[in-house]
């Protein structure tokens, strides 16, 4: 059995999650192997049928009301004991930031190992091979693991969701074992930034700001182009997060979010290798900066020498017309 952990925020499935879950099932169709999807959390049953839609052939609930908001500890609990009970072969996650805080905790208490991050997940001779950057993404490495579960977490965006379909499977549920010692850290409340920005781990389009950008100020001409594109989202360097201009959930790159859009447009961002590991798995990269010599334009499939400030405006204008037609 290939099991996939389905992510529920707000009430609603992850996009991640369902990507995993059409890549998980085009694997387990290769290797001959049965799809299933768990949901751990309180009231999440009336979501089972998208699951359904997107590959699994079973859906698990594990319910527990002390589990209604994320809990680690508590999560990891109920994850463990279910795949004691059922045993699966291999084990996917989203690599979203509850994925990768989730399942690093589960593999150690399964004793087993982890590929985190993949960017690519294949079948090579019967068995998963797997990819993923190494050396702050200079390089791929790809490898099988041989601890039982294989675990996977698999990087946003990158993983083609599959052709919905209308088709129903079998649903079991479980009440989850956790008491007050089990789940003794959860999230006890959530206070939300103003605004309704798109998380940039999920948007199709991310329009970055860096230093280059001169103040927070600026910033506000990034998101006027971002509300001209469908599905697009503010980032930032680290530079722009530490000057304080943007906050640090807009940060793209090592000690930010690893992102994978259709298309990346850089300004004024000079391309550190801690910026460009978070972000050379995009589709398409754009960079504008007045320096030739900037590291961004060796990863940029589209380069403008020039002014921002310049560049910006009558972008803007073009695309008001492109989108308008």
């Amino acid at each position: 059995m290939l099991l996939v952990y389905i992510e529920v925020r707000e009430g609603k499935i992850k996009k991640a999650s369902l990507e995993t879950l059409s890549e998980g099932k085009r694997l387990a169709d290769e290797m001959n192997m049965e799809t299933a999807a768990v949901f751990v959390g309180s009231e999440v049953d009336g979501l089972a049928s998208e699951a359904f839609n997107f590959g699994a052939g079973k859906v698990y609930i594990l319910e527990n009301s002390l589990l209604s908001q994320y809990s680690p500890s508590g999560y990891t609990e109920a994850l463990f004991s279910l795949i004691e009970e059922i045993k699966p072969e291999i084990l996917f996650m989203a690599a979203t930031a509850m994925g990768k805080d989730l399942a690093p905790r589960l593999a150690a208490k399964l004793d087993v190992s982890i590929a985190s991050d993949c960017t690519q997940v294949k079948v090579n001779k019967g068995e998963l091979e797997v990819v993923r950057p190494i050396f702050a993404g200079k390089a791929l490495a790809s490898f099988r693991v041989k601890s039982s579960p294989v675990m996977a977490t698999l990087r946003p965006n990158l993983f083609p969701l599959a052709e919905k379909a209308e088709v129903t499977g079998e649903t079991i549920k479980k009440e989850a074992d956790v008491g007050d010692d089990k789940a003794n850290d959860r999230v006890v409340e959530v206070i939300r930034m103003e605004g309704n920005e798109l998380d940039i781990s999920e948007a199709e389009i991310i329009i970055s700001g860096g230093r280059g950008m001169k103040g927070p100020e600026n910033f506000d001409m990034l998101r006027e182009l971002s509300s001209i594109l469908p599905n697009a989202a503010v980032g930032a360097s680290r530079s722009a997060v530490d000057s304080e201009w943007i906050d640090h959930q807009n940060q793209v790159g090592q000690t930010g979010k690893t992102v994978s859009p259709d298309l990346y447009m850089a300004f004024g961002i000079s391309g550190a290798i801690q910026h460009l590991a978070g972000m050379t798995s995009s589709k398409f990269i754009v960079a504008v900066n007045k320096d030739p010599d900037a590291p961004i334009f060796k990863v940029a499939d589209f380069g403008v020498i020039g002014d921002l400030f310049k560049v910006i405006p009558p972008l803007k204008e073009e695309l008001k017309k492109v989108v308008e037609e």
